[in-house]
């Protein structure tokens, strides 16, 4: 036991020596802290030195602008010596005891960091001023996820918050504490309201919020997120939630435009407010109030020591030694209210103008307005009866109006709302209360709200409304009838949601979010850490780099038949026999149109037609050694996207080594085919190039497709091919022979033929005779082509023969 107390000792007594080295450090860095050496200015600088000399600190050593490692530090020392100096109670408790009130708590503290040395050296947190428990008056203000969106999220449209993100081991979240409570006890009895958020037992509200570190300040309005990006002072503070505020709250009145406000009742429809004050600027406290009632009032703000306001203070009789406020509703002569006092608070003044936030009748622009005024039933003695004038905004309805209002003034009951509304803009309302039919004249409807959903008991006031005094006692005797007996109203309806009339013009809402977005892209740009814009602006680039690199892809692919291609030397005509040692090869059309198509020849011309598989076509284009390359270009590109069926076999003939074998396979077939041909085409002479056969060698029918002009040439009409009429011929006889002579007759006026060789080869450029030859494809694979007959193929080599004996 003895050596086992000897080695548990010296191990207690260096712990001891230990804590009792650091203490004393610790004080002695306590001690040594002088506000005036790090802000560089005397014992005796005024408050105005004190606050020069901080600025300049404070833009010096910002964390923002200066890269510094130490320059947060010395950031946090200059805001801390400002907090001291700037009070003079702390500043006079530092003169005399060289300590700040923070100090002497926690000199006062340290006898007790130590309690009991026989109780294993017991260690107090608060021996590095961290509390224990958090504040009681701060308990109040903590904010959880739930109640952030259902309470101060929505209340954030009525008035300002701010908030603060704090941390249990948080050293900067101490330092800023004393200008936090000091900035909490100036504007919460104005009307903003204050949050605190614990990152480490709220994370999900802090994510939400955007707060990732400690300690961050946050401003609320309009249920918007803003940053605190200055230094933590008081003043900054102020001007912080200020700023977030709408711009045009309170307009600057003046002698000159007075009346133009006063008067603009007619078309905002709320009530006006004039606050006059010895003060040039709009106190924070007025703009507050004016942002929780800038739906129901307009606010204006009178300097009582400008000079342009004389008349507009002698109007008013205004006393200068205190604020007042006037409160104007129908008459702009004359406030329906007024309230004066040294000390203005903000209780007084919501009262004020809560009582005053209608007018006296007010028109029904929105369904807010028409809750807030009409409300829903709930308890028989809170019966509000709203009674209705439905009228016109034309200058005949005028008078009426007047008088009702005037009807109004004289009639104030707590039980009765008057209004009124414009049948024009708020139709629905008005084709259910008055059954669909249009009034003529002003009618007086009296409802009271039954349920949320619309529903209302009314009744309609006999004999409209004029405005004259007839009118007047008989809505009175009514109104008093109603008063004696709740049953009165005994017509029910479910009314629909009113029109907003004041709601701005979509393109402005989007141009109003535009910008919002645009300001928080840039707050979040200028002021967040970038570690966590990292994503962000990872995907921007990336989307960025995609977009610019397809671009600049196609701008260097190749652009298909735009892409000028290589003149190529003209291709001679060849001899006969030439040609015939080449007429087994086939001819492939460009890579990116290829299509295979084979020459027939007498050892192909068997196996490709007389003996074709049965369902398989074979599509044959008749050319000339002159026109072969750039018809088989224009071939290829047209029956490219029916390549891939099976059933399809493509080829060509030369008609310049087999003239004979067209007019052989047409003089073969019967009626009225040959006689179209004989009557219009020279054997020798015709010209063949350009036509395509699509060809059943089992079936022993072939379909013809002719050139069609669709060039520039004006002077040449779109000559109608013998099958754009097909399947027409089918379904219709008679009209098939009334056709084709039309068709004969236009070729032989015009002298524009499509089987004229010579006039045509002048007219006609080679690549435009196929232009028609994908529309009359996918009518062959439709099957709706005129199909013509034959008794047998023509040979190849018979073909002169079998001519001449037809």
């Amino acid at each position: 036991m003895t050596l086992r107390r000897i080695r548990r000792y010296p191990r207690t007594l260096l712990l001891a020596i230990f804590l009792l080295i650091l203490s004393v450090q610790l004080v002695k860095a306590a001690s040594e802290y002088d506000p005036y050496k790090i802000l560089g200015v005397s014992r005796s600088a005024s408050q105005a030195e004190v606050k020069k000399a901080y600025k300049s600190l404070a833009k010096e050593w910002h964390p923002d602008k200066n890269k510094d490692p130490n320059a947060e530090d010395m950031f946090i020392k200059v805001s801390k010596s400002y907090e001291i100096l700037s009070n003079e109670e702390r500043r006079s408790n530092f003169d005399r005891y060289g300590q700040m009130d923070e100090n002497q708590q926690f000199a006062q503290s340290q006898h007790q960091g130590f309690r009991g040395f026989h109780n294993s050296f017991y260690f107090d947190e608060s021996f590095f001023h961290f509390p224990r428990s958090r504040d009681f008056a701060d308990s109040k203000y903590l904010l959880h996820h739930g109640q952030f969106n259902t309470d101060v999220l929505p209340d954030s449209h009525k008035r300002p918050y701010l908030i603060k993100v704090t941390s249990e081991w948080c050293f900067a979240c101490i330092h800023i504490e004393p200008v936090w409570k000091e900035t909490v006890l100036e504007l919460e009895p104005l009307g903003v309201g204050i949050g605190i958020v614990d990152l480490g037992y709220e994370r999900r509200l802090a994510h939400q919020l955007g707060a990732h570190r400690a300690p961050s300040i946050i401003g609320l309005v309009n249920g918007r997120v803003n940053f605190f990006h200055q230094a933590v002072v008081r003043e900054h503070l102020r001007q912080f939630i200020e700023d977030l505020l709408p711009q045009k709250l309170v307009e600057k009145i003046t002698d000159d435009n007075y009346r133009v406000f006063l008067d603009s009742w007619r078309v905002e429809n709320k009530p006006s407010v004039l606050l006059f004050d010895q003060i040039p600027i709009v106190p924070l406290l007025y703009k507050l109030t004016a942002f929780a009632f800038r739906d129901y009032v307009r606010f204006g703000f009178v300097d009582q020591g400008d000079t342009h306001n004389i008349q507009l203070l002698r109007q008013f009789n205004i006393n200068t030694y205190a604020p007042t406020m006037l409160l104007f509703k129908e008459d702009s002569e004359k406030p329906v209210d007024i309230i004066q006092a040294r000390g203005m608070k903000r209780q007084i003044m919501d009262e004020f103008v809560s009582n005053n936030k209608f007018l006296q009748v007010p028109r029904l622009v929105n369904q807010q307005l028409f809750d807030d005024l009409c409300p829903v039933k709930q308890f028989h003695r809170r019966r509000k009866y709203c009674v209705l004038l439905i009228t016109g905004d034309d200058q005949a309805f005028h008078p009426g109006n007047k008088a009702f209002l005037e009807f109004a003034s004289a009639n104030k009951k707590d039980v009765l709302r008057f209004a009124y509304v414009y049948q024009r803009q708020q139709q629905p309302l008005c084709q259910a209360l008055l059954h669909n039919q249009a009034a003529l004249s002003p009618q007086v409807v009296i409802l009271e709200r039954r349920s949320h959903a619309g529903k209302v008991m009314y009744r309609s006031v006999s004999g409209g409304w004029n405005g004259s005094e007839e009118d007047k006692y008989h809505l009175h005797e009514q109104l008093e009838l109603l008063q004696k007996d709740p049953t009165y109203l005994r017509s029910d309806a479910t009314l629909p949601e009113l029109n907003n009339e004041m709601a701005p013009i979509l393109i402005i809402q989007w141009m109003n979010s535009a910008y919002d977005y645009i300001v928080q892209i840039y707050d979040d740009l200028l002021y967040s850490n970038w570690r966590e814009m990292m994503p962000i602006l990872s995907l921007i680039f990336s989307a960025l780099f995609i977009l610019f690199g397809t671009v600049i892809i196609q701008a260097f692919s190749e652009p298909g038949e735009s892409k000028p291609r290589k003149p190529k030397p003209k291709e001679q005509p060849q001899p006969e026999e030439d040609a015939s040692s080449r007429g087994s090869t086939s001819s492939r059309p460009p890579k990116k149109d290829f299509v295979e198509v084979t020459e027939l020849t007498d050892i192909t011309y068997i196996s490709n037609l007389v003996k074709l598989r049965p369902g398989h076509i074979n599509v044959v284009l008749v050319l000339t050694n002159a026109s072969k390359n750039a018809l088989l270009r224009k071939f290829a590109k047209e029956v490219f996207s029916f390549s891939g069926t099976q059933t399809l076999h493509f080829s060509f003939l030369n008609a310049d080594k087999h003239r004979h074998w067209m007019p052989s396979l047409l003089c073969s077939t019967s009626g009225a085919m040959r006689r179209e041909v004989h009557s219009d085409e020279d054997e020798e002479s015709a010209n063949y190039a350009g036509h395509v056969l699509a060809l059943n060698g089992h079936k022993k029918y072939f379909c013809l497709f002719r050139p069609v002009f669709t060039g520039d040439n004006p002077n040449d009409s779109s000559s109608e091919t013998l099958f754009s009429s097909d399947s027409r011929r089918k379904s219709r006889p008679r009209s098939r022979s009334s056709s084709h002579s039309r068709s004969r007759s236009h070729s032989r006026e015009d002298g524009t033929g499509p089987k004229r060789g010579s006039s045509r080869a002048t007219s006609i450029e080679v690549h435009h005779k196929l232009d028609r030859l994908g529309l009359w494809m996918e009518r062959l694979m439709e099957g709706t082509l005129l199909r013509l007959q034959v008794p047998a193929w023509p040979s190849l080599s018979e073909a002169a023969n079998s001519f001449a004996e037809s």
